[in-house]
C-alpha cells in the first residue's frame, strides 16, 4: 500500500535501548501522536479546527508495524476522495504542507521557533506560481490548533517524564521518499517548557475579552491587547 505521507515517532534512551518501552505510557503517547496528527491534517484539508480526532475528513491514518532498534512507530497517511487529486504531482505539495504545519505546531509548542513566513509563506507563494489550489492555514489558525494539541503533545512526553523508559523522542516526516525531521526533539526540557505554569505573587487586573471558561477546571482563554 502506498502512503502519501509517513510520520515516524521514535523514542530513544532508557528501556528503548533494549527494544522495550513502558506499555501504558506509550499507549497514551500514541493516542496523543494520533490526535495531534489528525487535527493538523484536518485543518490542512478542510480549513477548520476540530476537537475530536475521529472527525477527520479527507484522509486515513494507519499504524504501521513497530520497528526494531530504538522504539519507533510509523503512521501512514493516505489522502482520500477529492484530496487524493492533490498528491498526483511528484513534489507532493499537499504532503509538504502537512509537514510544515505539523512542524510549526509541535516545535512552537515546545519552545522551538519556526518562521511562519519562511516555511508556510514560501510554500504558499510556490503554490501560487504553480497555480495549485493549496489552502495555507493562517497563523491565527495555527495558534488555535496549538492550543487544541497541547495535551496531546504533553502525553507524547509520557515515556520520558513518567516512567523514564525513554529519555527523548524525535519525529521524522517522509514525503515521497524525502525525509524531513521536525525542528523540535522531545525531551525532559521540552516537557518542562510545555508543562510550565507561571503564578504571580500579587493579584493583578487584566482587561480583555473572555472567549471561554470552564468552571470545573478554572481554565479558559482571554484575548488581551
Amino acid at each position: 500500500m502506498g502512503y502519501d505521507v509517513q510520520l515516524t515517532l521514535s523514542y530513544s534512551g532508557g528501556d528503548t535501548e533494549e527494544h522495550a518501552i513502558d506499555f501504558y505510557d506509550v499507549a497514551q503517547a500514541l493516542e496523543g501522536f494520533q490526535r495531534s496528527l489528525a487535527l493538523t491534517v484536518h485543518l490542512v484539508l478542510n480549513g477548520e479546527i476540530i476537537t475530536q480526532a475521529p472527525s477527520l475528513r479527507g484522509a486515513r491514518i494507519l499504524a504501521l508495524p513497530a520497528e526494531d532498534g530504538s522504539w519507533k512507530i510509523t503512521a501512514g497517511l493516505i489522502f482520500t476522495g477529492l484530496y487524493a487529486l492533490g498528491t498526483l504531482s511528484n513534489d507532493s505539495p499537499l504532503g509538504h504542507l502537512v509537514y510544515s504545519v505539523y512542524d510549526y505546531v509541535i516545535s512552537e509548542s515546545l519552545g522551538v521557533h519556526v518562521d511562519y513566513d519562511k516555511s508556510l509563506g514560501q510554500l504558499y507563494e510556490e503554490s501560487k506560481e504553480k497555480k495549485l489550489k493549496l489552502s495555507v492555514p493562517r497563523q491565527s489558525q495555527m495558534d488555535s490548533l496549538m492550543e487544541k494539541c497541547i495535551f496531546a503533545i504533553t502525553e507524547m512526553h509520557r515515556p520520558i517524564y513518567k516512567s523514564g523508559s525513554a529519555s527523548g523522542a524525535s519525529i521524522v516526516v517522509n514525503v515521497r521518499g524525502q525525509k524531513l525531521p521536525l525542528h523540535a526533539r522531545l525531551n525532559a526540557e521540552t516537557y518542562e517548557f510545555i508543562h510550565e505554569t507561571f503564578e504571580s505573587e500579587e493579584a493583578e487586573v487584566i482587561e480583555g475579552r473572555v472567549s471561554s471558561y470552564n468552571s470545573n477546571t478554572y481554565k479558559g482563554r482571554i484575548y488581551v491587547l
